[in-house]
């Protein structure tokens, strides 16, 4: 039986998380709020004070695999502040001999303006300059670019054209042939589109990780149900786990993230409020992970 390995991304520095997590051995993605880009991006000195602030004081007990400068800020307005806060981050990880830390971002699916099919896949013409400076920085650095992918999201807006075993892994055949590449989920349909955007932009050395991916168990009727959520997020962690990668990159290792922990106890009927594992009080949504007994 594969296993799933220990590893969170919390989205901000939250100092009790960290806490928390000191001697635990789980690796952490530690993310940098995008409210905070502009004025970390103005100085190395800025960033130097993030980080004796937020990563200096856990070194000792935390496992830090990555550090993920803003959430979903390409494209838009944050974008331009990206790179120059993760070479400040750089130049911090080499001169404290870091090497295992490794410095990245988080960009959605619309920062590609074209994604089917696979093979056609390319950024934005916003997005686009940024992101080729981006890739660059990563492929120097040989460290991946962290991607949300959500199937749900696609298979909910066009259920006609998006069937539902595409969308949830469990397709018993090809389902979409692109050129000579057949696809059987629309999971690695996406990755792959963003493997060719890289492709197309001329970087093309970069991994990816998933930085995001899952199924809300409520707050859209019957595209929403534990069931789907649990179907979706067990295959999920079998597809990655078997590393097999993808029809365009096969045979490699593709690091995944589901989202999320926990349900969000603001408003439950909502779909984003939805996609947590657990409830607020720590109850499972639905079983996931099968208990490892002792013999």
């Amino acid at each position: 039986m594969v296993k799933a390995t220990n590893k969170l991304r919390l989205f901000d520095p939250n100092p009790a998380a960290l806490e928390a997590l000191r001697g635990s051995q789980i690796v952490v993605t530690l993310g940098i709020r995008n409210e905070d880009l502009p004025g970390l991006a103005a100085s190395q000195a800025a960033v130097e004070s993030w980080f004796a602030i937020n990563v200096q004081p856990y070194l000792n007990g935390v496992v830090f695999g990555y550090i993920s400068v803003g959430n979903e800020v390409i494209p838009g307005s944050l974008g331009n502040y990206v790179l120059p806060v993760m070479q400040f981050l750089q130049n911090i990880l080499i001169a404290r001999n870091l090497a295992n830390v490794k410095v990245t971002t988080v960009v959605p699916a619309n920062v590609l303006g074209t994604s089917y099919p696979p093979s056609a896949g390319a950024f934005t013409v916003e997005a686009s300059n940024v992101m080729v400076d981006i890739l660059k920085f990563l492929s120097a650095q040989k460290t991946p670019l962290m991607i949300n992918v959500y199937p749900y999201f696609a298979y909910a807006s066009d259920t006609v054209s998006v069937h539902l075993d595409y969308a949830q892994f469990t397709a018993t055949g090809i389902v979409v042939q692109d050129g000579a590449l057949g696809y059987s989920n629309l999971f690695d349909a996406i990755v792959d589109a963003f493997y060719s955007a890289m492709e197309r932009a001329g970087v093309a050395e970069v991994n990816v990780a998933v930085s995001e991916t899952g199924w809300p168990s409520a707050g859209n009727g019957e595209l929403t149900t534990p069931s789907l959520a649990a179907t979706y997020n067990k295959n999920f962690i079998q597809h990655i786990l078997v590393k097999n990668g993808t029809p365009k990159i096969p045979n490699i290792n593709i690091e995944g993230f589901i989202f999320a922990l926990f349900n969000e106890n603001q408003k439950p009927v909502g779909v984003e409020q939805n996609f947590g594992l657990f409830f607020p009080d720590k109850t499972p949504v639905y079983p996931l992970f099968t208990p490892q007994v002792s013999k």
